[in-house]
């Protein structure tokens, strides 16, 4: 029987669970492992899905393209019939087939299968390793349940503003989409649940992602009104949008009315028109106030006194027609914090 061995590891106790961690060559990992699937695969430690091949293409070229993981790999050990040995100071991996059953990483695997075919060095490259042994599903389920529920992914602008270097070509629009997809997932956002995400049910949201995506992207370009006045923060930038909306939100909220669909602002038009006046004119108007607090907001956009704008105000108009009536309605608020002619000192 043919072994790897592993030299160096770590050994630890995850809760009532012995683990080992430590690297090993994806050559060697490959021919040991297998999937089990829920409700197919009668065996112990059953919790994984059906692949998703379209994930799976996207990891191969992610490989393929030289990157690799830094998150690893948990293996099951379940063969009995030639068990993993622990002697001289090492770990001893029989390199028997199915040996190994994946509890976390199986999509990683198979890229990582797909792209040594293309190009077989990659496999001398490690990965990390954390071997567990004989699990009952019901502690597969718990590790597994753990890491897809409890643990959730950073957004890829909080990294943009941690590692500058590592933004992608399309970060403006990673961070528009990031904003967006906050507003929805935020309880305190004014859009909490009301922005249509890919997938949603119909019926669920009221404002296309893509809306939203669409006229902030222009503005998170490296040359945009964000940048133009410092604020390049993806947390700060998401709280003047926020704090923004929640502004016009108490206006409408007095009369009932932010959910309901007699308002504008909860389509895609208003939205959009919206979105679009807080970058052209407010946020100019802000930054001369050095604040971006609601109080603020609220002195120069005082909408109670221009009169709430309805639906209704847009009907038998196009899309752009609505989102420039929007646009002007939230100007023409802004412009009663213009002095008039006899206030002015010549």
């Amino acid at each position: 029987m043919k072994y790897t061995n592993i030299k160096e590891f770590v050994s630890v106790k995850l809760g009532e669970i012995d683990a080992y961690i430590f690297p090993m060559k994806i050559k060697d990992v490959l021919p040991i492992y297998y999937v089990a699937v829920r409700g197919r695969d009668n065996v112990e430690g059953a919790v994984q899905r059906v692949l998703n091949k379209r994930r799976i293409s996207s990891i191969k070229n992610f490989v393929l393209e030289g990157n690799m993981f830094f998150n690893s790999f948990i293996l099951n050990w379940v063969d009995k019939n030639y068990p993993v040995k622990f002697k001289d100071n090492g770990i001893y991996i029989p390199q028997v087939p199915a040996g190994a059953q994946v509890i976390d990483g199986q999509h990683r695997l198979e890229g990582l299968k797909q792209a040594i075919d293309e190009k077989p060095e990659i496999g001398e490259q490690s990965v990390i390793i954390v071997l567990v042994q004989n699990l009952k599903t019901a502690d597969a389920a718990r590790i597994f349940l753990n890491i897809n529920t409890e643990q959730k992914p950073v957004p890829n602008s909080l990294v943009y503003d941690l590692f500058g270097e590592v933004r992608s070509k399309d970060y403006y629009i990673v961070r528009a989409k990031d904003i967006a997809t906050k507003l929805h997932e935020d309880p305190e956002s004014p859009y909490y649940q009301c922005i249509k995400l890919p997938g949603s049910a119909q019926g669920v949201g009221k404002v296309d992602l893509s809306t939203v995506v669409n006229v902030l992207k222009q503005y998170t370009v490296d040359d945009g009104v964000f940048s133009e006045y410092h604020i390049d923060d993806y947390e700060l930038q998401y709280r003047i949008i926020s704090n923004y909306f929640n502004v016009i939100k108490s206006y409408y909220d007095k009369e009932g009315l932010w959910l309901k669909s007699a308002n504008p602002f909860m389509g895609n038009s208003g939205c959009y028109g919206a979105i679009e006046f807080l970058c052209k004119d407010l946020i100019p108007k802000c930054a001369e106030r050095r604040s971006f607090e609601e109080k603020t907001i609220r002195e120069l956009i005082p909408l109670d006194a221009a009169g709430l704008l309805y639906k209704e105000d847009l009907k038998n108009k196009q899309g752009k027609e609505q989102r420039n009536i929007v646009y002007q309605y939230l100007k023409s608020a802004l412009l009663k914090d213009v002095p008039m002619q006899n206030e002015y000192k010549f």
